[in-house]
């Protein structure tokens, strides 16, 4: 009898150890479910969701509220069939200029009916003013085809090297596109800078209207005391994606000419006097093996109101 216990008693022990690591493969198969779900819903949402951010930027030159809408690096991403969704946001804010920085394709893709079919229906909505990124100059080389004129058949104003001076609710603006990047002329001694784009930047600034610069690679600008050293009011660029993926309490992980977590990597920029300003776009789409993560693609809106 002693011994059937005693049989009994190690029976039950086994059962019991046996269940619990089975309850314990059960926690972490749920945890590990529940994991891979939130991955992939924050995936899901970093490539097809849309989030809105908007800022203003005060000043003693502006009279009268312009809004800026601000798009970049699309890399042939689609926000609904043909970017409906993304154009009915952009219609939604009703913009008196629509900024694009760059980077609507990508450089080894033939594709352009994405960047193209955007244009043509932003056009509707607000003049469109263009910058190339470095995808678009890429492109021109691998695929021999004018990017220019294309997005300019589109019905953009495609601005490399040019400025236009206009004039949008009465109020005089001066608006410009470069691709480069943009060291100040400090840079020149050591032959960093580029001799003809200090020449550009020069002759941009030199004017009393309130002066917009579009700027694919913000390097110079974040790193190089671009903000500082040129008397442009408004620079706008993207290129960085935000850091691909963006970590909580740190930000971005990495940045081409930057590097590992070099801080923040998105949003408004300004110089130590308040009178200049960066405004940087993390963007729509990505190229990058990994892709974006907890990083929401992005339109950005500026109002421009008087101090």
């Amino acid at each position: 009898y002693r011994m059937l216990r005693f049989r009994l008693s190690i029976t039950n022990s086994i059962a019991n150890t046996r269940n619990l690591e089975s309850m314990k493969r059960a926690f972490v198969m749920i945890v590990l479910l529940w994991i891979g779900i939130m991955v992939g819903r924050n995936l899901y949402q970093s490539k097809y969701s849309l989030s809105y951010d908007s800022d203003q930027i005060p000043s003693d030159k502006i009279d009268t509220s312009i809004r800026l809408l601000q798009l970049t690096d699309l890399h042939n991403s689609e926000f609904g069939e043909n970017n409906q969704e993304l154009i009915d946001q952009i219609t939604g804010q009703a913009p008196d200029l629509i900024l694009v920085t760059g980077d609507l394709l990508n450089s080894d893709e033939p594709v352009t009916k994405i960047a193209e079919n955007l244009i043509s229906s932003l056009h509707k909505i607000a003049p469109v003013y263009l910058s190339l990124g470095n995808h678009e100059i890429e492109y021109q080389d691998n695929f021999k085809r004018d990017i220019t004129q294309l997005y300019q058949s589109a019905g953009a104003i495609v601005l490399n090297h040019q400025y236009q001076d206009i004039t949008i609710n009465g109020q005089p603006l001066r608006i410009g596109g470069i691709y480069g990047y943009c060291l100040s002329d400090k840079y020149l001694e050591t032959g960093e800078a580029d001799p003809g784009e200090c020449m550009f930047l020069w002759d941009f600034e030199n004017t009393n209207r309130y002066k917009i610069l579009l700027s694919h690679l913000p390097i110079a600008w974040l790193k190089n005391d671009g903000v500082e050293e040129w008397d442009i009011d408004c620079v706008f660029s993207g290129h960085l994606h935000g850091g691909q993926v963006i970590l909580p309490g740190i930000g971005g992980v990495y940045a081409p000419d930057m590097g590992w977590f070099p801080g923040r990597l998105k949003g408004v920029f300004d110089s130590k006097d308040g009178e200049r300003h960066l405004v940087l776009s993390a963007g729509l789409g990505n190229t990058e093996i990994i892709p974006r993560f907890n990083n929401i693609p992005e339109i950005i809106c500026v109002d421009l109101v008087p101090e």
